[in-house]
């Protein structure tokens, strides 16, 4: 969860800040905030004015042309605040321009309220339109072309350089790109691009190749989204792999439809799993203890790197497949109260500390607006400065997160602890003054109002930590070495035929008993 004041040191509340005055000190952001004052007060639906349709179209047409002229306005102060820092560095006798431009995209994002990286992108973008494509910029400002149209022409030029890139941008307005779809424009850019440059383009799509990678997102309805970026021949092969298969099973007469078969296909060639359904699993699962007592009990769990599914789903997952299971104790305040503390006697694992902090995290960038996977648990306090290794000095972050609070003018400070019943709360500081707040979620929650359910008889309860007998091994086993079962029968050498033992097992020998006097 995260929130922004919007504001630096200086500003007011509520309000804009710029790092110099108030709100008012700058003529441009007095506009804006005109206009959105303006905006936000239109009645709409709810002011009961009626409207004839012609009149509602002719607004959504201006309401369209004016996104277009919002995104070329911001595009442009995107790269003026870029130039400005890049001077202000020089100035200061920063010539590296390898580090010239560190944290700019950073704080691009934070003001945009996106990721890092989409921060990046749009840096990027707005520097190509508004330096490379002169007539295309021109045409998004005055609400001829929409931002999409804008983003596809600047995509498929970005194997140009400066001269190409301006080459295709005169064509394409002289083309009437205004006047086109956004599939039609995209299919002009790209032609016009490959014309100006054919080698480029071939050197572009062998350099895509090299990008090649799986990724994973959540999906609503307890689902997930597992997309490759492959080469189209080894894409088209996969899937032509899988549709065969499918049809194979399917006119095998399978209770299955075609798109189960292949989705279970994909899942059991990746794992070596007999059934896509018998998955190794390890649940960070953190549960309200009533919701887990009670199966009739409402609520959600929290799967951690996935989000909140419905309590019945979470038990589901461990007691429906046939693989190996595990899942961890994890101890919640009682009354919904923030995750503060976990069972370190979890089997195979070391370094309970730094997963609690990811599952209180949700193992996720804290970050504000970040979205990337956790991979670094960073001190909010360094160590270097006396900084506790603990829960509460402890955030997830991803590695872009880690090392952009490292230079000059950022800050990030502990607010609150998350240990009453309010949640983990950091506090970061831009170079230029502005604050960014970012919470941790309140896992295992119940909503606030909502009646405590009575207990009822179910797992033995300690405080807020609950054991559960989950119907998998009761017995602890190193990782990697298989269940001990005993070895077939076979007969010892010169022993009866009816007397045989188990191979593999040595028989235990008792110490001969000292002779009574």
């Amino acid at each position: 969860m995260w929130s922004s004041d919007g504001r630096s040191g200086n500003g007011g509340a509520g309000g804009i800040g710029t790092g110099e005055g108030g709100p008012g000190s700058d003529p441009v952001v007095a506009v804006l905030e005109s206009v959105l004052g303006v905006l936000s007060g239109l009645p709409g639906d709810r002011g009961g004015v009626a409207a004839d349709p012609a009149v509602r179209i002719d607004r959504i047409a201006l309401f369209q042309r004016l996104r277009a002229v919002v995104a070329a306005g911001h595009g442009a102060e995107i790269v003026g605040f870029a130039r400005a820092v890049v001077e202000e560095r020089i100035a200061d006798g920063d010539l590296d321009p390898r580090t010239a431009e560190r944290g700019i995209a950073d704080q691009v994002a934070l003001a945009c309220r996106i990721s890092p990286s989409a921060g990046s992108r749009r840096l990027g973008s707005a520097r190509v339109l508004h330096l490379d494509l002169p007539g295309i910029c021109a045409l998004l400002r005055a609400g001829r072309i929409s931002e999409e149209v804008a983003e596809h022409v600047v995509s498929e030029t970005r194997h140009l350089d400066r001269e190409a890139r301006r080459a295709v941008d005169e064509q394409l307005v002289g083309a009437g790109i205004d006047e086109l779809g956004r599939r039609a424009a995209a299919a002009l850019a790209r032609r016009l691009a490959y014309e100006c440059d054919p080698a480029a383009y071939v050197a572009r799509g062998r350099t895509a190749r090299t990008d090649r990678r799986v990724g994973l997102r959540p999906a609503p309805d307890t689902m997930a989204v597992l997309s490759a970026y492959l080469p189209v021949e080894q894409g088209v092969a996969c899937l032509a792999a899988l549709r065969r298969h499918a049809d194979t099973v399917v006119g095998a007469g399978s209770d299955r439809n075609r798109d189960q078969v292949m989705a279970d296909t994909l899942v059991e060639r990746l794992t070596g799993q007999v059934r896509a359904a018998d998955v190794n699993v390890e649940l960070g699962i953190v549960i309200g203890v009533d919701e887990l007592v009670d199966p009739a009990a409402g609520g959600t769990a929290e799967i951690v790197g996935h989000g909140p599914v419905p309590a019945g789903i979470a038990r589901d997952v461990l007691a429906g497949t046939q693989g190996r299971r595990w899942w961890r104790r994890l101890f919640t305040r009682p009354a919904g109260g923030p995750l503060v503390g976990a069972d370190p006697r979890r089997r195979f694992f070391g370094g309970v500390l730094a997963e609690l902090v990811r599952i209180r995290d949700g193992d996720r960038c804290r970050d504000p607006y970040c979205d990337a996977p956790a991979r670094h648990v960073d001190h909010i306090v360094p160590a270097r400065r006396g900084g506790p290794t603990s829960l509460v000095n402890g955030r997830a972050v991803c590695v872009r997160g880690n090392l952009v609070r490292e230079l000059p003018g950022w800050s990030v400070e502990l607010v609150r602890d998350g240990l009453g019943g309010t949640p983990h709360t950091v506090r970061t500081t831009t170079p230029t003054g502005h604050t960014y707040l970012s919470r941790a979620g309140s896992p295992g929650s119940r909503r606030s109002g909502s009646p405590a359910r009575p207990r009822r008889a179910g797992p033995r309860v300690r405080g807020s930590c609950v054991r559960r007998r989950w119907p998998m091994s009761r017995r602890r086993r190193r990782p990697g070495r298989p269940p001990r079962r005993p070895g077939p029968l076979a007969r010892r050498p010169g022993s009866p035929a009816g007397v045989r033992r188990r191979v593999g097992r040595v028989p235990r020998r008792r110490a001969p008993r000292p002779e009574r006097a």
